[in-house]
């Protein structure tokens, strides 16, 4: 076996190959039309997809196990699946491609013997499917390549733009000295109490039982996805009446409160006040190239500098509260806690404790510890910018973006990604566990209905 060319795998990649936290990514885009199958792979040919050094490799294993990209030719027709018949019964299409998705996300790894990439075409149901495993780059960088086989749809000639959403309108003052002392001091406080909470979380600690949590095993039951659809103007106008807040900030305020709506419907037994939910992100450290960058990077031969998976993981509690009078209580609380997490190195800590395990343990080891920690929590989160253009894909109007990922050993897994003015969140569950996502969702969008409509009242 030649391994003279061969790259090895980055400590993040060699986590999302593990059996234990095997990850894909499952982007859908949904058209106004039916692309035809010759039109989506010129499509797919003429963008940055095919010229990624990572899109036209093999993933192999050497003989000590440690795993490499392997470069070899690369042929689009074998990554590019038509379905030409339905993929199930009624007349919602989107909801069939949320049935489509939930199944691939438990049962369908991709195929080894090629590169760990494919586009599913949904014919009957206007829709392209991008599946991308997650050990060849982070979700933002894989969405963000996906994306430039798309053009804008108010002018053809250029690619859309993704830029970053303005996380606050208020001007900080610049601290004096004694607040850069209590700065520092917090940073280091927060950073070894949230890298002890994960350690313990890795170990023994867990969510106390509800309908919302999942557990070991829960990652191979049945799954089912609902989307609650979200107005971006909508949470810029919650944003706006609390001083230095971000969107994430209101999104995690939505999660606060949708999860307690969620929770009183469902739990006949009394909850306790201020019950803990643990969420868990993954948090991209490495700075991830635009459009732009990415063209350069190519035009350099560099296609693979600045990428890979350099990920930490942060631990998301939100609180059950029944007093919902003011429910811009959910969103300032969040706040509080989303000020302290930023302040602190949880994800940078988080990132090298896996890769210490992983160095001196082994990749096997690394991958239990992130298991157990998705064991002991109750939902993952991510939260995605997308472009902010209606785009095209070979001239055909894109009407929404979504994307989800490979089943977890939690009940919840919350994928939020931006487009044209709105954001869609996709919302994985365990349907033995949360059989009416639908429900769900109509929590999450309730509770930003409530906060949009107490903030335009002050």
């Amino acid at each position: 076996m030649n391994t003279e060319h061969d790259e090895p795998l980055s400590p993040g990649g060699r986590l999302f190959v593990q059996p234990a936290t095997h990850q894909v990514i499952n982007t859908a885009f949904g058209l106004e039309h039916t692309i035809e199958p010759d039109a989506l792979k010129t499509a797919i040919s003429d963008s940055l997809i095919t010229k990624h050094p990572r899109f036209s490799s093999l993933l192999v294993t050497d003989s000590d196990g440690r795993e490499h990209w392997r470069k070899v030719e690369l042929d689009i027709h074998r990554h590019v699946i038509v379905r030409p018949d339905p993929v199930g019964e009624g007349y919602n299409n989107e909801q069939i491609v949320n049935d489509y998705l939930a199944e691939l996300g438990v049962s369908s790894p991709l195929d080894t013997n090629k590169p760990l990439w494919e586009f599913h075409l949904l014919t009957a149901h206007k829709c392209v499917v991008m599946r991308v495993h997650h050990a060849l780059g982070d979700g933002i960088s894989i969405v963000s390549l996906g994306i430039t086989m798309c053009r804008r749809l108010d002018d053809p000639e250029q690619t859309p733009t993704i830029e970053h959403l303005v996380s606050s309108t208020q001007k900080a003052e610049k601290p004096g000295r004694l607040e850069k002392i209590l700065k520092v001091l917090k940073m280091i406080w927060f950073s070894l109490m949230y890298a002890f909470e994960f350690i313990m979380r890795a170990v023994w600690v867990k969510d106390r039982k509800t309908v919302l949590r999942g557990g070991e095993g829960v990652e191979l039951w049945p799954r089912k996805i609902a989307t609650a659809k979200f107005s971006l103007q909508d949470m810029k106008t919650v944003k706006n009446v609390v001083t230095n807040a971000t969107i994430n900030d209101v999104l995690f305020g939505v999660i606060s409160s949708g999860l307690s709506k969620y929770l009183d419907s469902r739990s006949l037994d009394s909850i306790q006040e201020g019950l803990q939910i643990t969420g868990v992100a993954l948090v991209n450290l490495r700075p991830s190239p635009g459009l732009k960058d990415m063209k350069e990077l190519m035009k350099k031969n560099a296609g693979t500098a600045g990428w890979g998976n350099k990920v930490g993981f942060m631990l998301l509690p939100v609180y059950y509260h029944r007093n919902r009078s003011d429910p811009l209580q959910y969103l300032k609380r969040a706040k509080l806690m989303m000020d302290r997490k930023k302040l602190s190195m949880e994800a940078f800590l988080s990132h090298h404790i896996g890769c210490f395990l992983m160095k001196f343990f082994g990749a096997k080891f690394a991958s239990s510890v992130s298991y157990r920690v998705a064991c002991n929590t109750s939902f993952t989160f991510s939260n995605v910018v997308g472009p902010r253009d209606e785009m095209t894909v070979a001239g055909i109007p894109i009407k929404y973006i979504r994307t989800t990922i490979s089943s977890l050993p939690q009940a919840i897994i919350m994928h939020i990604m931006s487009y044209a003015g709105k954001a869609d969140m996709q919302i994985l569950v365990a349907k033995d566990l949360i059989p009416d996502p639908e429900k769900l969702a109509k929590c999450f969008e309730d509770a930003l209905l409530e906060m949009k409509e107490y903030a335009v009242q002050i």
